[in-house]
């Protein structure tokens, strides 16, 4: 199959692995942070860590968009839910993610909410259509790229005079949580210390490679956007090698077949139509960030639930002994989490990391 076949050759793979093992200095070590969830669950499915040289550390970054929803905002999920007027429509990563002391969306469906399971926003449309006695409620997260559908959502609403139906919007935006990672100095094996960023693919389809340009003429950094295969990621893994070793940093592309230089202008406009940036939000592991959300304009304030709905303020309490934060600021790894595999599984989850295929 064209585009999947032969970037998953095994000898192509090899070749690749070969070629890093030859380019890297002995004696150094190269620190090298995902930038997407894909590319994480990718480098776990594939085994690709097992074919990297020791010189090589891959980092596991906040790119997966359910891990980055704050409890907070996840408590407010679910009093949304529990009005007896709404209907919660959402995707089903979002289902177990545990809230304050471990309430779930799951769990509040299981009580009587009526939290239901869509796949598109075609869903949420067709149900607020076919219901117009109930309030419903979008639940939209994730970054640049599954906020162009939201925006689509929005605008059909609008043209189809569906009055009883609003988006919570945690929409977040993958520059600002990069600026903050290298920004912010840590201990250890930390953001601050990282030889190069795999950007992510999805994301850069949609907002193209100018937003991160900041990366290489601000913290030196070089930044490689990569395919979700396993020779696409192992390419950009060469190539961050090697700018590392020549003492540069540049924002390169190896993702062409996907993402172009500017990214999708009709999709951007899109966006800008619909949405403008938050002063400030709070991203899990990272704390309050500027400019770093989206949320509805004001010409689009009929149908912002923030605004519709009383909620309560996202203060939000994670599990004490949950490191979901550590591992997403990249200074711990999963394993360091003394929960990991033991009280904390997929089947009964502490922490988001363990819910969702993308977390690390």
């Amino acid at each position: 199959m064209r585009h999947i076949a032969e970037y998953r050759n095994p000898d192509l793979a090899r070749g690749l692995a070969g070629a890093i093992a030859q380019a890297v200095q002995p004696g150094r070590r190269y620190r090298l942070m995902e930038f997407c969830g894909g590319h994480t669950h990718a480098i776990a499915r594939h085994g690709l860590t097992a074919l990297l040289p020791q010189e090589i550390q891959l980092i596991h970054g906040p790119g997966c968009p359910v891990c980055v929803l704050p409890v907070g905002r996840l408590d407010q999920a679910i009093a949304l839910a529990a009005d007896p007027r709404i209907t919660l429509c959402t995707y089903a990563d979002l289902l177990r993610v545990p809230a304050s002391s471990g309430a779930t969306l799951f769990n509040a469906r299981a009580a009587g909410a009526d939290v239901r399971v869509v796949y598109s926003t075609d869903d949420v449309l067709r149900i607020a259509r076919h219901e117009p006695r109930r309030e419903v409620v979008f639940f939209a997260i994730g970054f640049e790229t599954t906020t162009p559908p939201t925006a689509v959502l929005v605008r059909c609403a609008q043209a189809q005079g569906l009055t009883n139906l609003s988006i919570f919007c945690n929409h977040v935006l993958t520059p600002a949580a990069m600026r903050q990672l290298l920004s912010t100095p840590q201990e250890g094996d930390a953001p601050a210390a990282l030889d190069g960023l795999i950007g992510p693919s999805h994301v850069s389809a949609i907002i193209g490679l100018a937003p991160y340009a900041f990366v290489a003429a601000e913290f030196a950094t070089p930044l490689v956007v990569a395919g979700f295969e396993p020779v696409d990621v192992l390419q950009a893994v060469y190539m961050l090698v090697m700018q590392s070793n020549a003492g540069c940093a540049l924002v390169e592309n190896q993702y062409q077949r996907v993402v172009k230089p500017a990214g999708n202008p009709k999709a951007q406009a899109l966006i800008d139509s619909v949405f403008c940036v938050r002063e400030s939000f709070a991203w899990r592991g990272l704390g309050e960030l500027p400019h770093s959300a989206l949320t509805l304009r004001p010409e689009w304030a009929a149908w912002d639930a923030e605004r519709r709905f009383a909620m309560p303020a996202a203060q939000g309490r994670e599990h004490k002994s949950c490191q979901c934060s550590a591992i997403l600021r990249g200074e711990r790894a999963p394993q360091q989490c003394r929960l990991f595999a033991t009280a904390c599984t997929p089947e009964r989850s502490l922490g988001p990391c363990m819910v969702f295929p993308e977390g690390a």
